[in-house]
């Protein structure tokens, strides 16, 4: 090799030496216009191919950020954590989800050359297809919309001549087990739904035989869940969990609770007390408020012991036998509030926390309480709470899956909602999961890292942000 070459070559080897992964990519992408051949240069993106899964193996951070406006680089990047899925195996999602955004990436060569493609769909077995159950028609036909059209984003992400046959049965025309059944004489090989918690519930009591499925709800704690059969939903009960663990990462360990009346509430404020205080928190108090009223006073002075200062005011001035100059003062014993409630509460109840002397404690909630573009979103002003790519990401899967949308659907994509990326990930989902008899390697999707947990439920790890000036703005991933 010529000087330039061994230069490029020297450089690269020493940029991962030293934890700059895409330092080293640049050198290897300079490098390939010099090699002689195409063997050459396939043989140089497999000695890159193992860097960047040696790096992803140790820990060094591959930010596809670093990459610029350079798709080649960033493409490389992304592709280090699949190389790690590659050395475990059980890498066949990560592959084909990579393919799909880095179609003409030089990569793609060396993926076709080393891994096998999936199965094209003119080798299927006759009649096979997957089968999307969903209530496309009835009361939940908005939602069950939203979900399908982001299943057919993901479809049609694929290259066609993988495309599988897919069918869709509308389950508010027929019981759970009847389409199953049918879906299973139609030669179904895989199902994707259904969709509430009695469907999901029904189809997990469904006897006799039916291939692999992923539901998209979860089934309850206590039920038992049958071979082959996946959950995954947008649960508030996992994201206040991951409130819980957020809030103990920033060092706060005393916390109170203002949650809405109800199912939701309930299950939601467990949820995060069972998690913040088996990490070592105190939940101080818990108080529950009508969602439907404008005025939260009531609860919010009672959280806060607003009440008792008062009381403490009383009695003094009845000791005293004067009117005394007074501002209450609220309880000081807790270093965090969580607060969980539907958008429309939230920017009603920050207000008025803000009014009652506690606009100055830490605020947390579940990704309910966010909904972008809406004017009144400057009364959240300090609220941190988690949520998805989705709805928060400035770049990566979301912003590549937005722009893509966009084309169709204009400019405000987000606006078509968490279950339209929903309905994208429940496709990713059901790559990695089809025909393989395991779980896929964690897929960074549009609704969150996802990973299946040993109870076959999909579990996200999501992206944080807190409201400032009326936007979302990012926050670093807790410790």
């Amino acid at each position: 090799p010529g000087p330039r070459q061994s230069y490029l070559a020297l450089r690269q080897r020493l940029a991962f030496a030293t934890g700059r992964p895409a330092e080293g990519v640049r050198a290897e992408v300079a490098r390939e216009p010099l090699l002689a051949d195409d063997a050459a240069r396939l043989q140089a993106r497999r000695e890159l191919f193992a860097q960047l899964r040696e790096a992803s193996t140790r820990g060094v951070k591959l930010e596809p950020a670093a990459a610029g406006a350079d798709a080649v680089v960033r493409g490389w990047l992304e592709l280090g954590p699949v190389a790690a899925a590659v050395e475990r195996g059980g890498a066949a999602p990560a592959i084909a989800v990579w393919r799909a955004r880095y179609p003409t990436h030089p990569a793609a060569d060396l993926l076709r050359t080393d891994f096998s493609e999936p199965t094209p769909a003119a080798q299927l077995p006759p009649g096979a297809h997957v089968a999307v159950l969903l209530p496309v028609t009835g009361r939940n036909a908005g939602a069950a919309a939203q979900i399908r059209d982001g299943l057919l984003a993901g479809y049609y992400a694929m290259p066609a001549a993988t495309r599988p046959p897919l069918r869709i049965y509308d389950t508010a025309a027929t019981s759970i087990a009847e389409a199953l059944n049918e879906a299973t004489r139609a030669g179904a090989e895989f199902v994707v739904g259904p969709l509430t918690r009695e469907e999901v519930t029904a189809a997990a009591d469904t006897m006799g035989r039916r291939p692999p499925l992923l539901a998209l709800n979860f089934l309850a704690p206590e039920a038992a869940t049958p071979q082959g059969f996946y959950q995954f939903a947008l649960s508030p009960e996992d994201e206040a969990r991951l409130v819980a663990r957020r809030a103990l990462a920033d060092g706060r360990r005393r916390a109170a609770a203002l949650v809405p009346e109800g199912d939701w509430g309930t299950r939601v404020l467990n949820a995060f007390r069972d998690e913040f205080e088996g990490g070592g928190g105190q939940l101080l108090d818990a108080v529950a408020f009508a969602p439907n009223r404008n005025d939260y006073s009531e609860p919010i002075q009672s959280v806060l012991r607003l009440n008792d200062s008062r009381s403490r005011q009383k009695r003094l001035e009845g000791a005293l036998g004067t009117t005394l100059a007074f501002q209450p003062r609220r309880r000081a014993d807790i270093d965090l509030l969580f607060t969980p409630a539907p958008s429309s509460t939230a920017r009603q109840l920050r207000p008025q926390l803000r009014f009652h002397f506690a606009g100055d404690i830490p605020a947390y909630a579940t990704s309910d309480a966010y909904e972008p573009g809406l004017a009144g979103n400057q009364d959240l002003e300090g609220l941190l709470f988690p949520d998805m790519p989705w709805m928060l990401g400035a770049e990566g899967p979301a912003a590549r899956l937005r722009a893509a949308t966009s084309e169709a659907w204009g400019p405000d994509v987000r606006g078509r909602g968490r279950l339209y990326a929903f309905g994208y990930d429940a496709w990713l989902l059901y790559q990695g999961l089809r025909g393989n008899g395991a779980s896929p390697a964690s897929i960074d999707g549009v609704t969150g890292r996802l990973s299946v947990d040993a109870e076959r439920r999909v579990r996200r790890d999501l992206d944080w942000a807190q409201m400032r000036g009326g936007a979302a703005r990012p926050l670093d991933r807790a410790a």
